[in-house]
């Protein structure tokens, strides 16, 4: 009951007080900081990676540009420049043999005589087979091709066993240096005779062997 219960000593009142006077500890020492538990979740620190041989070419030159796009750009554009000039050196390259266009307003005639050998007189073929020969010779002569027009049998004769064939050139009008040196009769019979030394005709081995067999007149 409230009459029976006992007051207080003093001794228990000093004590409460001192009770209530101690710092909750759950209160901050400033007021003002916050304890915040440590997490494992936390990230942690990245380590520290060794230094790339190849950073140094990731520095950057200016704005956005690093080394190494500065390199290959460079590398890049002396390519480019080198396959441009090749290209622009073969469009204006000009062979002046292969593309001089020379005006052929004259004809050149010359006659082929030549010695049929023996064994091959009755070879009836023999005089189609050398108009094709000839024709063969000078239309893929490096040197005559483009100025070779024709070329016709004159004349037949088993009798002394001769051919005599009437070849036809184009030639520029009055030009002395290219008769002299282009259309000579040196250069015209030459021609013909290296050709039976390199392949005989068929059926007729012997021809255009000899020298004398053959024979060219300007």
């Amino acid at each position: 009951s409230m009459e029976g219960a006992r007051p207080p000593s003093p001794g228990d009142q000093l004590e409460l007080s001192v009770l209530e006077g101690q710092p909750d500890e759950q209160t901050p020492l400033n007021g003002a900081a916050e304890v915040v538990p440590f997490s494992a979740e936390e990230p942690r620190p990245a380590p520290v990676e060794p230094k790339s041989p190849w950073s140094s070419c990731n520095r950057t030159l200016f704005g956005k540009c690093k080394l190494w796009m500065a390199i290959t750009f460079i590398f890049v554009g002396f390519i480019v420049v080198i396959i441009i000039s090749l290209c622009l050196l073969g469009v204006t390259y000009i062979d002046e043999d292969e593309n001089e266009i020379l005006e052929l307003s004259s004809n050149k005639t010359f006659l082929v005589m030549l010695k049929i050998p023996e064994e091959c007189v009755t070879e009836k073929e023999l005089p189609h087979l050398l108009t094709k020969r000839l024709t063969d010779v000078y239309s893929s002569s490096p040197s005559l091709n483009r100025y070779f027009t024709s070329v016709e049998i004159m004349d037949f004769r088993e009798e002394n066993a001769t051919i005599t064939y009437h070849l036809q050139f184009g030639v520029p009008s009055e030009d002395d240096s290219f008769m002299k040196y282009m259309m000579s009769e040196e250069l015209v019979l030459g021609i013909l005779l290296q050709d039976f030394h390199d392949q005989n005709l068929s059926g007729c081995e012997t021809l255009g062997l000899d020298p004398e067999s053959l024979l060219l007149y300007g």
